[in-house]
């Protein structure tokens, strides 16, 4: 294993803050693993540390195959991490909206800018990553539908899920967009926590870039081959919203097989404790994404469903 720099930062009132990287094997670029780009992306961070110890092990048995090259960036933004702000604590910037970045920009873009030009020129990108509204999601693999590849090895890593959408506007300065324009084959895995760890699915996304990197022949590690995944389009996933506010009590769970008119949460009142709401499944289906906040405002995206048909497929 070999620690490299990738970029530092200069930071007015406390010591710099250097963005490291791991690397392990020699040869081609095979593989990238970035971990979390914002502070509250605990469980990301955890996950690709997990994956550095796991591939210190792994070189050390002499068990990554000649002519592969895998590094690993836990965290490009240690400075939120420490200070618990999800976004850039000076200007309350989000760096993984600053990509392929600026290097005579501000201080996200120049960041941005470094990470950028060290993760270029590998073949596979994986990212550990949260979605931009807090909740869990039932453990997944999903790509943007751009250039630069279309998913065909996304069925490798065995996850129960792979999900297919089109970027919108805002993903355009997005790390997992730009490794696709400039020619890395991209995924982003998604497991059932942000803010906190979550051993289950923080091993679930371990096994499965295992799983990836021993199809893939980076990795000479016999992995069981999990799912034969039920390959979605977003766009056929069901969303379910609040039509009231208040206090959200979550029934559900990432995961659960829910019937027709089932019961997900309901919606209380913080005034009188009644409730208010009750948030129920028009159809049967697998629960995909659930709300984590304890509040919630009216017409609040609060679950995402695999409709039935969907499930089975």
């Amino acid at each position: 294993m070999k620690e490299v720099c990738i970029y530092t930062t200069n930071m007015p009132y406390r010591d710099n803050s250097d963005i490291k990287g791991y690397v392990f094997g020699e040869g081609k670029k095979s593989l990238c693993i970035v971990g979390s780009t914002r502070g509250n992306e605990v469980q990301q961070t955890y996950i690709a540390s997990q994956m550095v110890h796991r591939l210190k092990k792994l070189e050390e048995r002499g068990l990554i195959n000649p002519g592969h090259q895998i590094m690993v960036i836990p965290t490009i933004n240690k400075t939120s991490l420490n200070v618990g702000k999800r976004f850039w604590p000076l200007d309350n910037t989000d760096i993984n909206r600053m990509f392929p970045g600026y290097d005579k920009g501000e201080t996200t873009q120049r960041i941005a800018a470094g990470v950028f030009e060290a993760v270029q020129g590998y073949e596979f990108g994986i990212q550990f990553t949260s979605f931009y509204r807090q909740g869990d999601f039932t453990p997944h693999v999903r790509f943007m539908d751009v250039v630069g590849g279309d998913g065909e090895h996304a069925s490798e890593f065995g996850l129960a899920y792979v999900v297919t959408y089109k970027p919108e506007p805002f993903d355009t300065t997005t790390l997992n967009y730009n490794w696709r324009l400039w020619d890395t084959d991209a995924y982003s895995v998604y497991t059932s926590s942000t803010d906190h760890i979550e051993e289950e699915s923080a091993n679930i996304a371990q096994r499965a870039c295992l799983r990836f990197m021993n199809a893939r022949g980076m990795i000479d590690y016999p992995c069981h081959q999990g799912f034969i995944p039920t390959k979605l389009n977003e766009a056929e996933l069901t969303q379910l919203f609040s039509i009231q506010g208040g206090i959200f009590r979550r029934l559900a769970r990432p995961g659960d097989i829910a019937s027709s008119g089932q019961v997900l949460a309901e919606i209380v009142s913080p005034m009188t404790g009644e409730v208010v709401e009750q948030i129920t499944t028009p159809e049967g289906g697998v629960v995909f994404f659930t709300c984590s906040k304890p509040l919630v405002n009216e017409h609040t995206l609060v679950f995402t469903m695999v409709p039935r048909e969907l499930a089975r497929r």
